[in-house]
């Protein structure tokens, strides 16, 4: 008689139902196909918009994702319909095993596309590294093309060193860098014409971010915020043409110019629908899901990266706490959610 093998099923292992659905969609019908993984909030830089005191460091000795965690969430991710995975921090290049991070995400076939978002300062150093291990995109800080603004603004003296890295992924053969900038009133809106000069003839998407309120940030706010749609507005009156977006783009309205090689890209959490064609989420570097970049304390996911036959009940998870996304956020009402500051879940 042949032997019937039983499989034993691990405690607390909720297998999916046959009609619960597999893809990242909310009640609103948003589907999410991009994935936003902070591995570290360490940063070395003291933006005066984001971490103006520095990092500062728990009294515990922080534990963030380790390989074997971020291989099993982005499996669990690119099985429900995720495409693009961008790396973030803090500074996410700071942590030793960055380059076997990229090559455990790249693993995965599903994830098309593997982006990084970074101060820059190991660019040059590195970026040859990065792109053999399989990143294909790169999205790097730039708030100023004076090097005495660049270093009042990040608290580094290290423009010439950031300017040489971006210079170095092209050689090591990107095509097209992005380069993101925070303009702020009475301190780098100057830079805003050196900026299109500078994107003239190089194949640079320069991304002007509107600077964003938060828990610790209100006076710096009220003091320095700029408009986006008046930038928009300058723009479209300059022949800059607003162009269509992909599935998988992040929030920029991205506009073009036929006298341009380079492009610009506006994110403006403050405008009208900001939220309504929403199709990102966040995972801290301590395994918590963020819906909303201004939002909730998160839902814990890290139970469910210890073995790899939690696959059916981390995307149950994933999906049942996917459900409970807000339509949209609230900082045009002065809320922004219990985020002290961006770096805690990388921006």
């Amino acid at each position: 008689m042949q032997q019937i093998r039983i499989h034993q099923i691990p405690v607390g292992f909720v297998p999916l139902q046959q009609n619960q659905p597999q893809q990242l969609v909310d009640r609103f019908k948003r589907q999410y196909q991009y994935l936003r993984l902070s591995i570290t909030d360490v940063c070395n830089f003291k933006c005066n918009y984001c971490l103006p005191n520095g990092y500062q460091p728990q009294s515990s000795k922080p534990s963030f994702l380790q390989l074997n965690e971020i291989r099993r969430l982005i499996n669990g991710f690119a099985a429900m319909g995720t495409e693009k995975v961008r790396i973030t921090g803090g500074e996410p290049t700071l942590r030793k095993d960055f380059t076997r991070i990229i090559e455990t995400v790249r693993a995965n076939d599903k994830i098309k596309k593997i982006a990084l978002t970074t101060n820059g300062y190991r660019m040059a150093k590195s970026v040859a590294e990065w792109r053999a291990a399989g990143l294909d995109a790169i999205n790097v800080s730039v708030d100023s093309l004076d090097p005495k603004m660049f270093h009042q603004i990040t608290g580094e003296n290290l423009f010439h060193q950031v300017m040489d890295g971006i210079d170095k992924a092209f050689e090591a053969g990107y095509q097209q860098i992005k380069v993101n900038s925070v303009l702020m009133k009475g301190l780098n809106d100057k830079d805003f014409a050196a900026f299109l000069a500078w994107i003239k003839d190089r194949p640079i998407e320069m991304r002007f971010i509107e600077l964003m309120q938060t828990g610790e940030m209100d006076r710096f706010f009220d003091r320095h915020h700029l408009s986006g749609s008046v930038l928009m507005e300058q723009l479209l009156q300059n022949g800059w043409q607003l162009q269509n977006r992909a599935m998988t783009d992040g929030p920029a309205k991205v506009l073009k110019h036929p006298d341009y090689q380079g492009a610009i890209g506006l994110i403006m959490p403050y405008s009208k629908d900001f939220c309504a064609d929403c199709n990102r989420l966040r995972v801290s570097a301590k395994g918590q899901l963020h819906l909303c970049l201004f939002g909730e304390e998160g839902v814990e996911l890290r139970d469910l990266l210890q073995q790899d036959w939690q696959q059916a009940p981390l995307q149950a998870r994933l999906f049942s706490a996917l459900q409970q996304k807000r339509e949209h956020h609230y900082l045009h009402q002065g809320d922004s959610g219990v985020r002290p500051h961006l770096a805690s879940i990388g921006g």
